[in-house]
């Protein structure tokens, strides 16, 4: 399985006797699943089959599935109110008899509201839930047509999160080699500090102290061997099986917790420089990573 999008769009249709459908399922980016489900009066019980499928083919986004259901007109009786035409006959007389207006017609009368009735037709408990088990069929393919796009997202970010990461490791191998230089810096900066405390007097503890606390500030090779895991963490995850939206969101912040602490330490513009490119970097990976499910 690939890495799957969160936002996408699947439709289905079908006809049954009297009845003819459309399901409609679209998603977009959510931190859970959250499933929305609208559908015509009497459809009610079409949402457990709704939410029982999204939970069986996705982890995250949220998802709506809209249910348009119509019966043929055919299938009810039709019948003609005559009190209603008669109330509408006696509202118009007047206007006609002083010739303000034309005699009614009879289409024209008959499209009024109310004037035509249509009763549906009765339906047996057996064909009510035929019906909706064949509903159901089709918010099953709406909903794998919904899944195949969101893949088709996934496998559009996939090369975009790789070359990323592809990027950032780039960078961390800069980063080692211009860190490679700071004994060299430390050196001289302490042989300064050196110079400045002997002139005052300065005791061992206190060299050496001095010396610690230059060594601690420079030292970046905890967070080079950090951010190396990351990387193969996020390789890993990339390819994996399972839904890696929420563990690649996490590993970016862990991306950013040592891209930080980097340039704090850097002893040279030169790695500040590097340490800056990583955390736009990463910015635009989680970025990316929000559309992950």
């Amino acid at each position: 399985m690939a890495l799957s999008g969160m936002t996408g769009f699947g439709r289905a249709e079908g006809a049954a006797g009297d009845w003819t459908w459309a399901i409609e399922a679209r998603s977009v980016n959510g931190r859970n699943l959250e499933t929305r489900f609208k559908a015509p009066p009497g459809f009610d019980a079409l949402e457990k089959a709704i939410r029982d499928g999204s939970q069986a083919r996705f982890q995250r986004g949220q998802v709506n599935v809209s249910v348009q259901a119509r019966r043929a007109e055919s299938a009810g009786a039709a019948s003609v109110n005559l009190d209603q035409l008669e109330r509408y006959l006696a509202a118009v007389a007047p206007h006609v008899k002083a010739k303000r207006v034309k005699r009614p017609t009879a289409d024209g009368m008959l499209a009024l509201r109310g004037v035509i009735e249509v009763t549906e037709a009765a339906e047996d408990p057996e064909a009510r839930a035929a019906l909706e088990q064949a509903i159901a069929a089709s918010i099953a393919m709406a909903l794998d047509a919904l899944k195949a796009a969101r893949l088709e997202e996934g496998a559009a970010i996939t090369p975009v999160l790789t070359g990323m990461i592809d990027r950032i490791e780039a960078l961390v191998a800069a980063a080692g080699t211009e860190a490679a230089a700071h004994p060299a810096i430390i050196k001289d900066r302490f042989a300064g500090r050196m110079s400045e405390l002997l002139g005052q007097a300065a005791s061992e503890e206190r060299i050496v102290q001095e010396a610690a606390a230059l060594a601690t500030r420079a030292d970046v090779r905890e967070e080079l061997d950090r951010l190396a895991g990351h990387i193969a963490a996020a390789r890993t995850l990339i390819a994996s099986e399972a839904a890696a939206g929420r563990r690649l969101d996490f590993l970016t912040q862990e991306f950013m917790r040592e891209a930080n602490t980097l340039c704090s330490k850097s002893a040279t513009p030169a790695l500040t420089a590097i340490g800056l490119d990583l955390k736009a970097v990463i910015e635009q990976f989680r970025e990316q990573v929000q559309n992950v499910e």
